[in-house]
């Protein structure tokens, strides 16, 4: 997996905890789910990366 693609995908994962976050303490549900689906749109893409990677080697 790139280093590129690592930090984009930690970063998305961070960005959707922090919505996650604001979400939860502004009572936001939308907001509050949509920085789930953000984490886990990160964690597939982050399991995808490892499994190319443990073709390539």
């Amino acid at each position: 997996m790139g280093t590129d693609d690592k930090a984009g995908n930690k970063l998305e994962e961070l960005g959707g905890k922090a919505k996650e976050a604001v979400g939860n303490a502004t009572g936001d549900e939308a907001l509050e789910r949509q920085g789930e689906r953000d984490q886990s749109k990160a964690d597939l893409k982050q399991a995808g990366e490892k499994v190319k990677d443990a073709f390539k080697n």
